[in-house]
């Protein structure tokens, strides 16, 4: 049989069939999955596998389909705790076969946090999906420096759709734009991601408030779950307070941001230019000509920091 993966953790997935009703309990038949050893996970929600039922409601999972694309998160920081443990793996697949994106911030409650939006929209563009900026919780005012950043995501290409699962608004739109498609919700806790999808999919899945004390959501969402929407799919992740992009060299990362992107190669210093001190940087010249928003740039430095192999 053949179905699509909803969600899972270890070794047990729960996958639902493309020809019958319910869902199966599925574990992984010995190493029938090429590479998985390279991931903490093998499967994620949104794949495709071919499987066999025992009859009693559980299955083995025979192969993998081949995907049209995966999106990551590094583990990098996670592995720093035990340097010497070389079999630990450094990469989660949070999604597979995804068509959208959506990377939902807020304006205030929990506090908008571009430069996490950055990281998110790197890891996007490397992956090969499609991505939108949700602004949620639009009910409460943004101020000038949230604005600032949010029109200049919208000046540089990408789609910024404000929304506010409280009281409705964007919510049509928001819906139109992710009918027909396999969507992935990507965001820090408590920016409201769950009440998003209870308001598309008209489902109750469980809430919390922000924590008061320290402006901080709580977690509610444990495990990156697939939701059945009137017209599509949508995925929801757990919470992250820290993202740094999967499988992006600090050389690469000028061609996964947009407006970095034209200059790659044209320094003085071609290839080899690293874009923080050097004479002659085409891309150090567009921020003091205002081609480049100067948070953006220093985003780009931090991230590369990061990127920097560890010796």
């Amino acid at each position: 049989m053949t179905g699509l993966v909803l969600s899972g953790s270890w070794n047990i997935f729960i996958v639902k069939p493309d020809e019958a009703d319910g869902t199966v309990e599925c574990r992984i038949k010995g190493k029938v999955l090429r590479d998985a050893e390279t991931f903490r996970n093998p499967i994620a929600p949104g794949d495709r596998v071919v499987f066999k039922t025992d009859g009693g409601g559980r299955g083995l999972v025979l192969a993998l389909e081949e995907r049209r694309n995966i999106f990551t998160r590094s583990c990098q920081s996670e592995g720093k705790r035990n340097r010497h443990d070389k079999s630990r793996p450094k990469s989660q697949i949070l999604a597979a076969n995804a068509d959208l994106v959506l990377c939902v911030c807020t304006p205030a409650s929990p506090p908008f946090r571009p430069r996490f939006i950055d990281r998110l929209l790197v890891q996007a563009e490397a992956s090969g999906v499609d991505p939108m900026i949700v602004v949620n919780k639009s009910d409460i005012p943004a101020d000038s420096t949230a604005e600032a950043r949010l029109m200049d995501f919208s000046r540089i290409g990408y789609r910024v759709i404000r929304t506010s699962a409280k009281t409705g608004l964007g919510i049509d739109e928001l819906r139109r734009l992710v009918n027909s498609k396999l969507s992935l919700l990507m965001g820090q806790s408590g920016v409201g991601k769950s009440s998003i999808i209870n308001a598309l999919a008209s489902t109750n899945i469980k809430t919390k408030a922000v924590n008061e004390k320290y402006d901080r959501g709580n977690h509610t969402t444990t495990l990156a779950s697939l939701t059945a929407l009137p017209k599509g799919w949508i995925i929801d992740t757990p919470g992250v307070r820290v993202f740094t992009p999967d499988r992006v060299s600090a050389d690469q990362l000028t061609l996964f941001m947009r407006e970095f992107a034209p200059f790659t190669g044209q320094c003085y210093f071609g290839l080899s230019c690293s874009h923080t001190t050097e004479t002659g940087c085409k891309v150090r010249e567009a921020v003091e000509n205002g081609g480049i928003y100067p948070d953006r740039y220093e985003s780009f430095l931090r991230i590369r920091e990061e990127l920097r192999p560890v010796l």
